[in-house]
């Protein structure tokens, strides 16, 4: 493969960039429909895109690891339902910081189920970043609200999609793999949304079951576009890692919370976080930097 770095940052940081815009249009959904719902009209366009992809050039993949890749599906779901929750009730942001320390629990997990050795440059950049976590929830006592707890599961949660896609990769077709997740992203969330309509859930689990909200006409344009930026932010990421190593793409992505921070200020006209959540969001930055420098997979 030919190394085309400059390329490959480039590429990165506009999927980075549209990621960060995708976010002022779940701010925007958040205001009359639930994070269930926005997450349901997320993940339809991608189902729309591979199937015309799936039918234009078939799958040739062996397969024979099907719980594999429904855990990929479901567990990559329920973290989406749980950012979209995030970017719905606190800053860009923050939200977006929680979710890029997905690359730390990848390596816990890789280390304990594909049994991927940790050297103590790689123990102590993980424990930078959970530092970071602390410092930007700085929680009084033990209490944790329940935005802090969603926010850690999310980045848990996509830490767990890409361990299993580490080894799905060898047996499907990566658009398959999309399409476990895109898939389940649209029939649960559905399933969710019809039990919300006839059950009102407690409180604490306004982000699982919610009822149905008829999309009005000022929603049919952030519907569309929140697809169009989250495919195409998608779409980006991918060919960034075609072109280089993944260790520098990695790296890159990291604008992203630096884009949140900027759009979230100017436009949404959220507050600049504070010192002690700066030094957070700095800790994760540089962690997840150091993860996937040492991380040759």
């Amino acid at each position: 493969m030919k190394d085309n770095t400059a390329i490959a940052i480039k590429y990165m940081l506009f999927s980075s960039f549209l990621f960060a815009i995708m976010g002022i249009f779940v701010k925007d959904l958040s205001n009359s429909m639930s994070s269930v719902e926005i997450t349901f009209f997320r993940n339809i366009f991608g189902v729309v895109i591979i199937l015309y992809s799936v039918y234009k050039n078939p799958f040739t993949h062996i397969g024979g690891k099907i719980w594999l890749l429904i855990f990929r599906g479901l567990i990559g779901f329920i973290a989406l339902l749980a950012f979209f929750y995030n970017i719905s009730n606190i800053s860009l942001a923050e939200a977006m910081t929680f979710s890029k320390t997905a690359p730390i629990f990848t390596s816990i997990f890789a280390f304990i189920f594909l049994n991927e050795r940790l050297n103590l440059l790689q123990i102590l950049s993980i424990f930078l970043g959970f530092i970071g976590i602390i410092l930007i929830v700085q929680p009084i006592g033990f209490e944790f609200s329940k935005t802090d707890l969603l926010g850690v599961f999310s980045g848990i949660g996509a830490g767990l999609a890409y361990t299993s896609v580490r080894e799905l990769r060898k047996y499907y077709d990566a658009r398959a793999i999309v399409l476990s997740f895109t898939t389940i992203g649209t029939v649960a969330p559905a399933i969710l949304l019809i039990i919300g309509t006839f059950y009102l859930p407690p409180n604490y689990l306004d982000f699982l079951i919610a009822p149905i909200i008829i999309p009005n006409l000022d929603n049919i344009f952030s519907i569309f576009a929140l697809g169009i930026t989250a495919t195409f932010a998608q779409i980006f990421m991918t060919k960034a890692y075609g072109e280089t190593k993944a260790g520098i793409v990695s790296t890159v992505s990291y604008s992203n919370i630096i884009f949140s921070i900027l759009i979230g200020v100017i436009i949404l006209n959220e507050p600049i976080p504070n010192l002690i959540a700066f030094l957070g969001i700095a800790s994760i930055i540089i962690s997840g930097v150091l993860v996937s420098k040492f991380n040759k997979n």
